[in-house]
């Protein structure tokens, strides 16, 4: 389903860790239209309708559900095309798993293409039988009693530094190495400013990796290619990394949070915070039980099919002008993960608001 531009579909995000909440429009002036998936992708079928900026994380569920590429459905240089079965036959899925929900679950997304295929291109449907070493998870006792989530989150704050000196911080700049699952690594340079923007430039054999976001909206940039803006949903995500007071922040981000036991990450007696608020995705916060400090954040991203996790494991935290943070932390999804450490960090220095700007596409032939 390429865009009538005829630009490939890119399904896999770029390198980096974002966020949350996007901002509210003026009521004064009236919101753009909203483009439909057959306005901007040609040969739209069974998603007619939906918002276009919902193709791609749709795209991604599928691929994170099978395990598979865009080329197991897909032509290369010809996403319109309906040459493959596996193409075919996920029309036919997405009108099967949308007549299922319908039926039996009052149209919630119950069932998904996870469901069933659970990472693999074929739908499982025997029970696995357990490895010679596997061994039953450890349940996680109740405690008597457990604090509060306002606690949690106020105590968070402390732990980094306070509010105060969380928002003296008005910019960081932060110099390190990326390193793929695979063992690759490359220099990774990060940039943040307030309110609310933040650039990651991975250096690459064939050029930078960008991920980045303004304040208002996220666009992502990789070797050879035009850049692209961020989906809605992607642009959710990408706030919260831009956010450089979430941890005073994030108390205001959401309704309603709530505790509830969760098992050890690593060496981490964890307490296990859920931000929640109606008609979004939840957001699920780690704090070590000891330390106060965030182990791990779980957030997602919504597409018509499911949601997209992507969890984040930080480490290594250290003071950087009277804040604490962290110098190490991994970012994992369906489909691979990443690990970014940093060796210098710089507070409070100059930024130029270009690093966070997309350029200019290249006239079109």
């Amino acid at each position: 389903m390429p865009s009538r531009s005829r630009l490939p579909l890119r399904l896999l995000v770029p390198i980096a860790a974002a966020a949350l909440l996007a901002p509210v429009a003026s009521s004064q002036s009236a919101a753009p239209p909203v483009k439909k998936a057959e306005d901007e992708f040609m040969n739209i079928q069974v998603l007619k309708g939906v918002p276009a900026d919902q193709i791609l994380p749709a795209m991604q569920f599928i691929s994170n559900s099978l395990g598979a590429d865009c080329e197991y459905c897909h032509v290369r240089g010809s996403f319109d095309k309906d040459d493959k079965e596996p193409k075919k036959t996920a029309r036919k899925m997405i009108t099967m798993m949308n007549a299922i929900n319908t039926a039996n679950f009052d149209g919630h997304r119950a069932v998904t293409c996870f469901s069933c295929h659970h990472g693999s291109e074929e739908p499982a449907s025997v029970p696995t039988i357990h490895p010679a070493d596997w061994k039953e998870p450890a349940k996680v006792p109740k405690p008597a009693s457990m604090p509060a989530a306002a606690a949690l989150l106020d105590k968070y704050a402390q732990a980094v530094g306070g509010a105060e000196a969380v928002r003296k911080v008005s910019s960081r700049v932060q110099k390190g190495t990326m390193t793929a699952a695979e063992g690759r690594s490359f220099p990774i340079e990060v940039y943040s400013k307030a309110p609310d923007m933040r650039a990651s430039y991975v250096t690459m054999d064939q050029g930078a990796n960008v991920t980045a976001f303004d304040g208002k909206a996220g666009w992502l940039g990789s070797p050879g290619r035009p850049p692209r803006d961020m989906s809605a949903a992607e642009a959710e995500g990408a706030r919260l990394d831009a956010d450089l007071s979430f941890a005073v922040d994030v108390k205001q981000m959401y309704k309603e949070f709530k505790v509830t036991p969760a098992e050890k990450i690593g060496d981490h007696d964890v307490w296990l915070v859920t931000g929640r608020t109606e008609g979004q995705p939840p957001l699920r916060l780690y704090f070590d039980q000891q330390s106060g400090l965030l182990v791990r954040l779980t957030r997602y991203i919504e597409s018509p099919l499911g949601r997209n996790p992507t969890q984040i494991d930080y480490e290594d935290y250290r003071e950087a002008d009277g804040v604490k943070i962290p110098h190490k932390w991994t970012v994992a999804r369906p489909l691979g993960r990443f690990t970014i450490k940093i060796d210098e960090t710089k507070t409070n220095v100059p930024v130029d608001d270009a690093k966070f700007a997309k350029p200019p596409e290249a006239p079109k032939p």
